[in-house]
């Protein structure tokens, strides 16, 4: 009989002992890797969706919330901000770029942006089927919004005022679908974008003769330069020279009404409060691992006993010292090994039942058919744990004495 069938057969005369150990390991390496799955892809979107952007002004309030609303549409709008204001930031001589952002409305629970094509190009997006929007009135949806709503190019639809599905509809006025972007796994993939001017002609409550602007503005072609009668959201901003990083939010806090928010530094501080939870629920885990591995090594060290006299004939049938110690290390390796494997196989199969049964985490474009090295990292650390754990019970094993064993049995 070879080393693996003997530790097969040890294995299953207590299969319930092994199962128990099996899964008890599996819950805690499950655990890790949900955590480890969501907490990469959360940072990997967070990072994606905010290349680009170094600074976003809008009205004073929460710079978090004014961070989360208008680069992740996670959030409602700390108020408007005036567009003639908005131009004087524009020309600052620091900044490089400025994309405007006009929010409030929703299709469906999806967030209608009013803005320009150069916001689609901070995400490098592309249209799939249709055209780009060039009237008043017409969108590009998001690859997701196509997908969950069923808007196809040629529908119409109206709006409803916030971000709930029951909010109020503008029924008297209705969107056109013109253009699909394609997948591009950022913020795009769960918006509705049009220009700046349909969302002013959304809310606009009397009829409104359009003129063509004398003066049109460097922010909305649409307007006249100056207007202090139209509003935005926000702009966000590019840098022109790394001195702005200190300068510009100062000059525009100190300034003016506006309020600005670092991307970077938000994002930090958003991670920091998250990663309070996502360590208890790591170190839960944890405990979780270990009290799995002890469970092993007592299963191993009680085991000796029952299996005395075996192993001493096996020494007497002529196996050697390694052979029994290798044995048992290959059995606690065997286990943790199964453990692992079983933890991982349940991390993504959790993951994936949440996303079916979550819109929110489709919205979020998380996945659970991705897998990151270090997956595989917690697969050797648990290998390692089960050696470790079988060590002493392998030398208890190699140490056999043979004739005190067989005395006593006779």
């Amino acid at each position: 009989m070879n080393l693996f069938s003997l530790v097969w057969s040890y294995i299953k005369v207590r299969p319930l002992n092994t199962i128990l150990n099996i899964v008890l390991l599996g819950l805690g390496i499950a655990m890790i890797t949900i955590l480890l799955l969501f907490n990469n892809q959360l940072k990997e979107k967070i990072s994606t969706n905010a290349k680009g952007i170094d600074l976003v002004v809008g009205a004073k309030g929460s710079p978090l919330q004014l961070i989360l609303c208008n680069i992740f549409m996670i959030d409602f709008p700390t108020g408007n901000i005036k567009l003639a204001e908005a131009e004087k930031v524009a020309r600052h001589s620091m900044v490089k770029k400025a994309i405007p952002l006009a929010l409030g409305d929703s299709f469906a629970g999806y967030r209608i942006v009013g803005t320009g094509h150069d916001y689609i190009g901070l995400f490098k997006g592309e249209i799939a089927g249709g055209n780009w929007w060039k009237k008043d009135m017409e969108v590009v949806i998001g690859s997701t919004v196509a997908r969950l709503t069923g808007l196809k190019i040629g529908d119409t639809f109206a709006s409803a005022h916030g971000l709930t599905a029951g909010g109020q509809d503008h029924k008297e006025k209705v969107y056109k679908v013109t253009g699909i972007l394609a997948p591009s796994h950022t913020v795009l993939d769960n918006l509705i974008l049009t220009n700046i001017e349909s969302i002013w002609k959304m809310h606009e409550h009397e009829d409104v003769v359009d003129h063509p602007p004398v003066h049109p503005s460097s922010l909305v072609a649409g307007a006249e330069a100056g207007d202090s009668t139209k509003e935005i959201t926000s702009l966000l901003i590019q840098y022109r020279n790394p001195l702005a990083v200190i300068q510009l939010p100062r000059f525009v806090n100190m300034n003016s009404s506006l309020q600005a928010a670092s991307p970077a530094f938000e994002t930090a501080r958003l991670f920091s409060i998250l990663g309070i939870g996502v360590e208890v629920l790591q170190g839960f885990a944890f405990v979780l691992i270990v009290i799995s591995g002890l469970s092993i090594f007592i299963a191993l060290y009680n085991s000796l006993n029952e299996r005395r006299y075996d192993l001493a004939i096996m020494r007497s049938m002529g196996a050697s010292r390694s052979k029994l110690l290798v044995s048992v290390l290959l059995e606690g390796t065997f286990l943790t090994t199964c453990g692992s494997l079983f933890g991982l196989l349940l991390g993504h199969t959790v993951l994936w039942i949440f996303i079916q049964m979550t819109l929110e985490s489709q919205k979020a474009g998380l996945s659970a058919t991705v897998f990151y090295t270090s997956e595989l990292f917690i697969l050797a650390g648990s290998v390692l744990l089960g050696f470790v754990c079988s060590l002493t019970p392998a030398v208890r094993a190699s140490l056999t004495d043979i004739h005190m064993i067989l005395s006593d049995k006779g």
